[in-house]
């Protein structure tokens, strides 16, 4: 196990009715004006964003809206909300919704407090001197952000999907109501699932040895989603089985697997391309690439994938041939994508495999090369895009 450092400041509020608790951790770390940042129209009509807002009220503390977040949050809305922060003077951001929301949100929590322009940081990776603070109305269990310092922008002159990290971007508090993702549609749920096992897998398949101890937590948040999607998928009103998938959401992105232990983020770092030049879910484009790049990296480490298979999938193992195994673990985690309702294939997801050149340009691998479990050169990357383009039960 590596060295490392951890820190996971956000207090989590869990269960039900905990969104009419806003207003009392708003007044806990220090809001007096908050930006309620949300997405469509959903949070609204369901009463949700009026719950939110009586809340805020009771404890006396001034608020503006802004909704309108897309899913592939643009920059946009991100400059849309530094300039309404500033003008009103907001000292707090309070996020109602999912992932895109809270990512929004961070964007301009970078934003405010600078002098510059945001997309600095997703440029260069610079370290933020101050951020809003940030309070969190979870909405839908998928990107873990309501734990997590990442966030990622869609900047809509090129279509450029990007990524930023830090931890001074973890929420303050995340207020975590199983019922509130009860009315989600199945193929949303589908795409939250597949992103959580993406975050997982992301950690699981390392160069560090002697993890054992983050090998079972990620083994266990797996067969959690193994069995609890299936059964929320056919009873989206089954609270016990949402409950357990929103917290497995948010521990496969805080990083409480992944401490001690590289990672590797190449499958993310493909996907991104794909949402961004065709505006697909990321879960759905998740869900096509990440069985793609385990095809093409298992020979890198096979026992690893062979591990996999038999400790989450339940193959048995092949000491004489190992690769059967693995490729076997590989083809059921498909078939369960597949079950739930997920694509597999380019064709399903609406992409191009005549676009893959543009995939691979815009990912900006160039004559160099990705690093992660494997390292990827652009010929590499083209290779794992086929494979996705092409696959098929």
């Amino acid at each position: 196990m590596d060295n490392f450092q951890f820190c996971s400041p956000t207090e989590f509020v869990f269960g039900k009715g905990s969104e009419n608790r806003c207003g009392e951790f708003v007044k806990k770390y220090g809001g007096h004006k908050v930006l309620v940042h949300y997405g469509s129209g959903s949070a609204v009509r369901s009463g949700l964003i009026d719950r939110v807002t009586a809340s805020l009220k009771a404890e006396n503390i001034d608020y503006c809206l802004l909704g309108g977040v897309r899913p592939n949050p643009r920059d946009t809305k991100v400059y849309e909300g530094i300039e309404l922060c500033r003008r009103e003077n907001i000292d707090m951001l309070l996020c109602v919704g999912g992932g895109s929301v809270i990512d929004s949100a961070k964007a301009i929590a970078l934003g405010v407090p600078y002098s510059g322009d945001f997309w600095d940081f997703y440029e260069t990776g610079k370290a933020p001197e101050k951020v809003l603070p940030i309070g969190v109305v979870l909405t839908i269990a998928a990107a873990g952000s309501e734990g997590s310092g990442d966030t990622v922008i869609t900047k809509e002159n090129g279509m450029l999907k990007r990524g930023y990290g830090s931890d001074m971007l973890r929420s303050k508090f995340s207020i975590m109501d199983p019922e509130l993702t009860e009315t989600l549609p199945a193929y949303q749920t589908a795409c939250g699932a597949a992103d959580i096992m993406a975050h997982v897998f992301e950690r699981y398949f390392t160069n560090t040895e002697e993890v054992e101890i983050t090998d079972r937590l990620c083994e266990a948040v797996l067969l959690t989603m193994v069995k609890e999607t299936p059964r929320v998928i056919a009873d989206p009103h089954c609270y016990e089985a949402r409950a357990n998938i929103m917290w497995a959401g948010t521990v496969a992105h805080n990083n409480v697997i992944g401490v001690g232990r590289s990672q590797d983020w190449n499958s993310h770092g493909l996907e991104h391309e794909l949402s961004g030049l065709y505006d697909c879910a990321h879960g759905a484009g998740l869900a096509v690439i990440m069985p793609a790049w385990m095809e093409y990296v298992r020979g890198h480490n096979v026992m690893r994938f062979a591990q996999a298979a038999v400790r989450v999938w339940g193959c048995q193992m092949d000491f004489q041939d190992p690769d059967r195994t693995a490729l076997e673990g590989i083809y059921k985690f498909r078939k369960f994508l597949h079950e739930i309702g997920m694509p597999i294939n380019f064709a399903e997801l609406g992409a191009k495999e005549e676009d893959i050149p543009v995939l691979v340009e815009k990912l900006g691998v160039g004559s160099g090369k990705r690093p992660g479990f494997m390292e990827l050169s652009a010929e590499d990357v083209a290779n794992i895009y086929k494979i996705a383009a092409r696959a098929s039960l």
